[in-house]
């Protein structure tokens, strides 16, 4: 099941998601690095966490799932998002430098064929950062937040879905150790619980972030979409119903 944007929207602006944003967008700031000159392209629901490569990259882009549903971003100036199939991202060969993944890897149908894509659409050396829940976390077992949908991976899982796609992971890092819980004391003590869990290492976090780098050569074809309609019948055409 893929949340779809509007619950995205009213979560960010709730306290909880304020919070969530502010450690996720920590971790992926740090990942990604200096973005000036870049072409950047931010998938699933990525738009609170590029905001700040907007002045400074060559090119920001926001692709949302169609199953998920697209809102304009930014508020201001001409809109950067564009509704897809991630499956068929609507870009050319080694057309961008950074893709920032976020509520997007573990809401895909397939996500083999999804790494097959993004190792089209990337240049040489370009850079894939990644946040996904983890299997072990505490949020992937809760279905309050967005988190707690769609396919949470393990490290194992992620490191062995990138090497087995042309990528190599380069670096990682932990995040959101404080419970779901909309509770004023806890969200109080995000901060303390969020610097204390780092102590105890990744086994306590709900999400793990990645960076990984693409290697020169595809380790897998990709398939045609042909092959993944037959495989997927739920993403077949269908009889239109008519209203009762």
């Amino acid at each position: 099941m893929t949340p779809d944007v509007e619950g995205l929207i009213r979560f960010y602006k709730s306290p909880l998601g304020w919070l969530t944003r502010h450690y996720i967008r920590e971790q992926v700031s740090a990942l990604a690095g200096d973005v000036t000159g870049l072409r950047i392209l931010g998938l699933g629901f990525a738009t609170p966490y590029l905001r700040g490569a907007l002045k400074g990259a060559e090119r920001v882009l926001a692709f949302m799932p169609a199953r998920q549903g697209a809102s304009a971003w930014p508020r201001e100036g001409p809109s950067h998002t564009v509704l897809c199939d991630p499956l068929e991202l609507p870009l050319t060969d080694a057309a961008v430098d950074l893709v920032i993944i976020i509520h997007g890897l573990e809401h895909v149908p397939d996500a083999e064929d999804m790494m097959r894509e993004l190792w089209r659409v990337c240049a040489p050396n370009a850079r894939l950062v990644i946040a996904v829940p983890k299997r072990r976390g505490l949020w992937a077992g809760i279905d309050n937040t967005p988190l707690g949908f769609g396919y949470p991976y393990s490290r194992g899982q992620m490191d062995q879905l990138l090497r087995a796609h042309s990528f190599t992971p380069e670096a990682w890092r932990d995040c959101i150790f404080f419970p779901p819980v909309k509770s004023g004391p806890i969200l109080r003590s995000a901060r303390l619980i969020e610097r204390t869990g780092r102590l105890f290492g990744p086994t306590l976090s709900s999400v793990m972030c990645v960076k990984a780098k693409k290697e020169q050569f595809p380790a897998v074809a990709r398939r045609k979409k042909a092959e993944r309609a037959q495989e997927e019948p739920a993403l077949a055409p269908q009889t239109a119903r008519m209203k009762v």
